[in-house]
């Protein structure tokens, strides 16, 4: 047991030297970090028992085609006002952020829910998750999700056509 012990008071004496008094939740972020591996895994496993093979190289158009997916999807689940249920557990609203985008913040509560609502909140941080769900679905159902990431493609294709226009708009106007 007292190992535990000196494992449990040498996390605190790190979290405690790193965070200052700020409230960082490294705990939170390692169970973070343990679920994207186990996801990781997960996806592995998967793979192996379906068969799959990876490819021998993952062509420009289809690393395009994922890199603007990811961007969408993460965009989407982050900040959208129509995805704020999926959040709201774990967030709280701010204010608008212009073209149906909100700011929210991640109360400080517990160390997992806090890391759980940065990463549901910061677009960059589900790029990870989602382009790894994407790559993983390249590799094992490459047809539905090249679909998949087709629609999400054109769907921030016509975001950037709407800011366009709008802004032309403006700029007519002005």
């Amino acid at each position: 047991m007292s190992v535990v012990k000196d494992i449990t008071a040498k996390a605190k004496r790190v979290q405690r030297d790193y965070a200052g008094e700020a409230d960082r939740p490294l705990g939170g972020y390692v169970g973070a970090m343990g679920a994207y591996g186990a996801f990781v895994g997960g996806l592995t496993a998967l793979g192996r028992a379906l068969g799959a093979r990876l490819p021998r190289r993952v062509g420009a158009g289809d690393t395009l085609l994922l890199g603007t997916a990811t961007f969408k999807a993460s965009r989407m689940l982050a900040k959208a006002a129509i995805t704020s249920p999926l959040r709201a557990p774990f967030t709280r609203y701010e204010e608008p952020a212009g073209e149906d985008e909100l700011n929210e913040s991640v109360p400080g509560k517990g160390h997992a829910e806090h890391a759980v609502g940065e990463l549901v909140s910061c677009p960059f941080c589900l790029d990870v998750w989602i382009g790894t769900g994407l790559a993983a679905g390249l590799v094992l159902a490459p047809r539905p999700t090249r679909l998949a990431a087709t629609v999400l493609t054109v769907v921030g294709a016509a975001d950037v056509l709407h800011l366009l226009y709008d802004a032309g708009k403006k700029l007519a106007a002005g």
